[in-house]
């Protein structure tokens, strides 16, 4: 019989697939190491194992312990997979900037969450690194594991990834590109592969609101360089122990936007449902586009499962919110169309005026005018559905038949919110210009608008 003895035992020999779409443009051949096929769905299950095995056999960890950690999430789910085989409880502290995916994954697996503001100094009492690092020394029997300067970090990747990557490639690899936090997965495997070949090139990619960048580059921690940023688990505000900068030879800004859009696109057009780093590391290599030729071999990391960022970076509400998403808008729908005046209706002409509109202008939804209010609305299917059952309807009145009048939008308003007005009650909305002048918005207008 072929099986495993526990779920530790999957972790490793992740697969690297080759990528076509999203990295068209550029001259070489690219690999992604994909790990979210981790039983914990990213890297971090690597070191995690790694570094409670070598606390277990330092004595740091005992039976019956407790394992403590500021996170960004995957690390956690990795200490967490190790704590319920080998029977430890964990308490884990992150940032409120995190997907509420991950702190209910971290949940599901029995550990204690502890939610800690992100804007904040790391030296600060209500940071999630002070606060993992003081319920370290008040718990008894407990172990603060501290992965950026634990050393066992980047030992697992240098034991495990950098090996992988070797034996896949043929030796081939030219360029390693990591999206880096901690530094324990482009330090370890970087080291590695440089010991193999030295002209391998290892590319970090940062988040801008992090100091690595410069620090690399000049050996200053430059604090003016940390503002808050949204992208999750690269950057640093600090510099990590787990950090051997001469390993690395270049570091790359992305922005949070092109880090989003990018993840979308890479499950939508390579079918790899990646997390949020995975999409800053590729749209970091395409900005490095000149410096690649067409025998070079990249291995990009994917560190972890889009699943984890549903509510986020996969929620087109999220993304409009923060300007990520290029969406059509009410006022795109209108230039797009003629420039023909508003037809509408008085509340005290008859139905048979209504009939007599529709037919001329070719529509099917008038707005009920009176002086310079919208009171009421005729739409044709509703119109129908009354004449069939009272022909004499023709010369009653359009007040007496109208329906509530249509929902009055910003013109600044992205489609895909018309939806919340826009339904089977309802079939348009008005909109007003700069100019004052209104418009009619329908299904139709929608869908042209969306297909174009």
């Amino acid at each position: 019989m072929k099986y495993c003895e526990n779920i530790l035992e999957t972790i490793g020999d992740t697969p690297l697939v080759k990528l076509h779409r999203v990295t068209a443009e550029l001259p070489c051949t690219v690999f992604a190491k994909v790990e979210f096929f981790n039983p914990g769905n990213s890297i971090k299950d690597r070191m995690a194992i790694k570094m409670v095995e070598e606390a277990e056999k330092m004595g740091l960890l005992k039976p019956g312990g407790t394992i403590i950690e500021g996170t960004s999430g995957n690390t956690g789910m990795g200490l967490a997979l190790a704590a319920v085989i080998k029977g430890y409880k964990c308490i884990f502290t992150t940032t409120d900037k995190q997907s509420k995916e991950k702190v209910d994954i971290l949940k599901a697996v029995g550990a204690e969450v502890i939610v800690c503001p992100t804007n904040v100094l790391p030296e600060d009492p209500k940071s999630y690194y002070s606060v993992s690092r003081r319920l370290g020394k008040e718990i008894p029997n407990s172990f603060y594991v501290n992965q950026y300067d634990n050393l066992a970090n980047r030992d697992a990747h240098y034991e495990q990834t950098g090996p992988e990557i070797w034996d896949q490639t043929d030796g081939k690899i030219t360029h390693l590109v990591v999206a880096t936090g901690t530094g324990g997965t482009i330090t370890g495997t970087g080291k590695f592969l440089k010991e193999k070949n030295p002209d391998i090139q290892v590319w970090a990619i940062d988040s801008y609101g992090s100091l690595l960048k410069k620090f690399h580059e000049t050996g200053e921690l430059d604090m003016s360089e940390v503002y808050p940023y949204i992208t999750e688990g690269i950057g640093e505000d600090f510099v990590p122990q787990n950090y051997d900068m001469n390993v690395i030879d270049h570091f790359e800004k992305v922005t949070d936007k092109d880090g989003a859009v990018m993840a979308r696109r890479i499950s939508k057009e390579e079918g790899i449902f990646v997390g949020y780093s995975a999409g800053s590391a590729i749209a970091g290599l395409l900005q490095l586009k000149a410096k690649l030729k067409p025998t070079d071999v990249v291995v990009v990391i994917f560190h972890d499962h889009g699943s984890r960022y549903v509510g986020k970076v996969y929620n087109d509400q999220w993304m409009m919110e923060r300007g990520f998403l290029d969406v059509k808008t009410v006022k795109d729908v209108v230039n797009s169309r003629r420039n023909l005046p508003l037809v509408t209706i008085l509340p005290d002409e008859k139905i048979s005026d209504v009939i007599a509109k529709m037919k001329k202008y070719d529509i099917e939804h008038l707005p009920v005018l009176q002086g310079n209010e919208f009171v009421g609305s005729i739409s044709e299917s509703g119109l129908f559905i009354k004449l069939i059952d009272q022909p004499d309807l023709k010369e009653a009145s359009v007040r007496s038949v109208m329906q509530k009048a249509f929902p009055i939008v910003n013109m600044e308003t992205p489609i895909e919110k018309l939806t919340m007005y826009i339904n089977k009650e309802n079939g348009a909305v008005i909109t007003q210009d700069e100019t004052a002048n209104y418009h009619i918005i329908t299904k139709y207008d929608i869908i042209q608008a969306l297909g174009n």
